[in-house]
């Protein structure tokens, strides 16, 4: 084949369509989301003072954490996804969430008496709290390592624990309107270990899928 046959052969062949890694990752939250949404109404449900609840310092404090974790998470996988890419100052977006929470429990061990501590740390509802947001952030995550498999990690086991995080801040921000343990003292224990066991399940799933 001549020189000029081959240019025109390989001008032929299709142009391969660019992979939209956003729109991935954007509808894998939005899959993962009706999966927990699922859970949420066959199992959770909002608890029964919702609207009093709602508008409380202490009961808000929950979902914007919950916010704090997942937005930075998502936008930091965003980037992940690119072989070459940095996390950059966007990582420390990601102690945003630990920052409120010491700040809300400080304030708690001043206006709370000693004795009260360790009832409300302890809370009403810590099993079922560390059992149900692993629960709903599970089809999330699912859904976000599928998604980055689109991509490139260049660490797929930190990766996929940041994709563990990210799910179990949505699924949070979804379990804190049926969590009856308002205060910070138990939100700064059992939330982030339930966050703990999504990012371990990440770190997993990021190796065992993610690897190139």
């Amino acid at each position: 084949m001549k020189t000029s046959e081959l240019i025109a052969a390989l001008a032929a062949d299709p142009v391969p369509e660019p992979v939209h890694l956003g729109r991935r990752l954007a509808a894998a939250v939005a899959l993962g989301l009706v999966g927990a949404l699922v859970l949420y109404g066959l199992v959770v449900g909002p608890r029964p003072d919702f609207a009093e609840a709602l508008g409380t310092i202490r009961f808000d404090l929950k979902f914007v954490d919950a916010l704090a974790l997942a937005l930075p998470s998502l936008l930091l996988l965003l980037r992940l996804m690119r072989p070459d890419a940095k996390a950059g100052a966007l990582a420390l977006w990601l102690f945003a969430p630990l920052v409120l929470l010491a700040a809300a429990v400080v304030a708690e061990l001043i206006v709370v008496p000693q004795d009260e501590w360790l009832p409300r740390l302890v809370g009403q509802n810590m099993r079922y709290c560390t059992t149900m947001i692993p629960m709903m952030a599970a089809p999330i995550l699912a859904a976000l390592i599928v998604a980055l498999r689109a991509g490139a990690p260049q660490h797929p086991g930190w990766t996929g624990a940041l994709a563990g995080a990210a799910a179990a801040g949505l699924a949070s921000f979804l379990y804190a309107s049926h969590c009856p343990d308002d205060s910070p003292l138990f939100v700064a224990t059992w939330y982030p270990l339930a966050t703990l066991v999504c990012a371990a399940a990440g770190a997993w799933a990021g190796r065992r899928f993610l690897a190139w």
